[in-house]
């Protein structure tokens, strides 16, 4: 059978001579991978700019639940045309990847799908917190946020227990960094969103290093990111 979903690119392996392998965030059906044929040809419907890391797409797949590896009948892009930049493309990367390693096959997420493609979308003005807010927002949907019960008797956050502890330890962050995360989970609960508290780009770095960290300890298989430190240099 066939059914209509968005999705959202993750990552793309070539396959064949002009085919690739796309593996796809659907809102309905979760992480998927579907064959998409004459990608890489020149004749083909479909273009290799239809499937850059986040692209947002309107697709009509197969949808065979006894196949790990679908086809895809139909597909065009929600925002045709959309404008782009260094700095969108780089958040963009960076999304995409913390995606590639958090999300699991067939497990659908559609808060966490329209999350991803309004932040997608709404990146022609970003603001340099953006990584740090976003990944909050994946460990919200994955149910691993860090407990926020921050106070003057729990100042330091310990990123083994996933909270504010009263004491220091091997795994707790600085005093100043427990702040600034405290100031983080309150910006990112708060009903009008506002812009998190002005921090310099060298606390910003030590944050998103550390969110990466906890990534690492509360997920198995998180491993290592790349793509941050092309924001380190452009997000400033």
């Amino acid at each position: 059978m066939t059914l209509s979903t968005p999705g959202l690119v993750l990552h793309t392996t070539p396959y064949a001579e002009s085919s690739v392998v796309a593996k796809v965030f659907t809102r309905q059906l979760g992480v998927r991978s579907y064959m998409i044929k004459g990608v890489r040809s020149a004749r083909g419907r479909t273009k290799q700019n239809m499937l850059q890391p986040l692209s947002s797409l309107d697709m009509v797949v197969y949808a065979n639940p006894k196949t790990d590896l679908n086809h895809v009948k139909e597909l065009a892009p929600r925002h045709p045309g959309q404008p782009s930049d260094p700095v969108a493309n780089a958040l963009r990367f960076f999304m995409t990847e913390v995606l590639y390693k958090t999300l699991r096959e067939e497990e659908p997420m559609p808060e966490l799908w329209d999350y991803v493609e309004n932040t997608s979308s709404s990146l022609l003005t970003p603001h340099s917190s953006l990584p740090q807010l976003f990944m909050l927002a994946v460990a919200h949907h994955l149910g691993i946020e860090p407990l926020n019960n921050y106070d003057a008797h729990h100042p330091y956050f310990d990123l083994q227990e996933g909270r504010f502890v009263g004491a220091p330890t091997e795994t707790t962050l600085t005093p100043q960094l427990s702040t600034v995360l405290h100031s983080y989970l309150s910006s990112f609960h708060s009903p009008s969103r506002p812009i998190t508290p002005s921090v310099s780009s060298s606390i910003r770095r030590d944050l998103l290093s550390a969110l990466i960290a906890y990534f690492q300890l509360h997920l198995s298989g998180f491993g290592n990111l790349h793509s941050h430190e092309i924001l380190h240099t452009i997000l400033r």
